[in-house]
């Protein structure tokens, strides 16, 4: 008997197992993502013991087993929440710093943004959290190594673009700039200080970073001129 039922349509790829992978990977990271979106407001407006996983996982629309296959626990969640906000955080400072002209202007522009809201504050929680728990430690390590280098690099490029002679290494001059905005953001949390206040306090703490292209000029003629003078002396 012959069968007159029409061919099932064939879908590329539905079938291959490379194919299944990238959507699952691709599923994945979503939730991810959803997951971290949803949980970082609830932990800074509450902290890790007043945000629950049930409350995390109604934010976001999920169960909350998803919450333990992703992040195995609350805490990690936490940690990685507070790592991704100092990244963009990173991120937005370097943005802002784009259109300074001058080195005074750049650190300026760093400080004012990187005082405003409360990640670096939320990361210094999850630094705390890591001395109890080593294992969550790798995370915020890959963290601060990416905040370092990709803040050398875009100060080694503002510096290049602008020829402007910077006093330290770009890779010290980052991690200058970072271990300053921790510590000043978080004695100022403590002291109830305004960003304001903050920013100001970085500004006095950081002192020069750079000269602009005219003052490195004069500073090179004083230098040669006072080179000469010895010079000139001693002959």
């Amino acid at each position: 008997m012959a069968d007159n039922s029409a061919p099932v349509p064939f879908e590329a790829g539905a079938g291959d197992p490379k194919h299944a992978a990238r959507a699952t990977r691709s599923a994945g990271r979503k939730m991810r993502s959803l997951l971290l979106d949803a949980a970082s407001p609830l932990f800074r407006e509450r902290g890790l013991s007043g945000a629950s996983i049930t409350d995390i996982a109604a934010a976001a629309n999920a169960f909350p087993s998803q919450i333990t296959y992703y992040f195995r626990t609350k805490e990690a969640l936490f940690v990685e929440c507070a790592c991704r906000e100092l990244l963009y955080l990173a991120r937005a400072t370097e943005q802002a710093a784009l259109t300074a002209r001058t080195p005074r202007e750049y650190t300026h522009a760093l400080a004012e943004t990187v005082t405003v809201g409360d990640s670096v504050a939320f990361f210094a929680e999850a630094l705390t959290l890591t001395r109890r728990r080593q294992d969550l430690a790798p995370l915020v390590e890959r963290t601060i190594e990416r905040l370092h280098s990709e803040g050398a690099r875009a100060y080694a490029s503002q510096v290049e673009r602008h020829g402007w002679r910077s006093l330290r290494a770009p890779d010290e001059s980052s991690r200058r700039f970072w271990a300053v905005a921790i510590g000043v953001i978080l004695e100022g949390y403590a002291m109830g200080r305004s960003p304001e206040e903050l920013c100001a306090e970085m500004l006095r703490v950081l002192g020069e970073q750079a000269k602009s292209t005219g003052e490195a000029a004069r500073l090179r003629l004083v230098e040669e001129h006072g080179t000469s003078t010895t010079s000139d002396g001693e002959g």
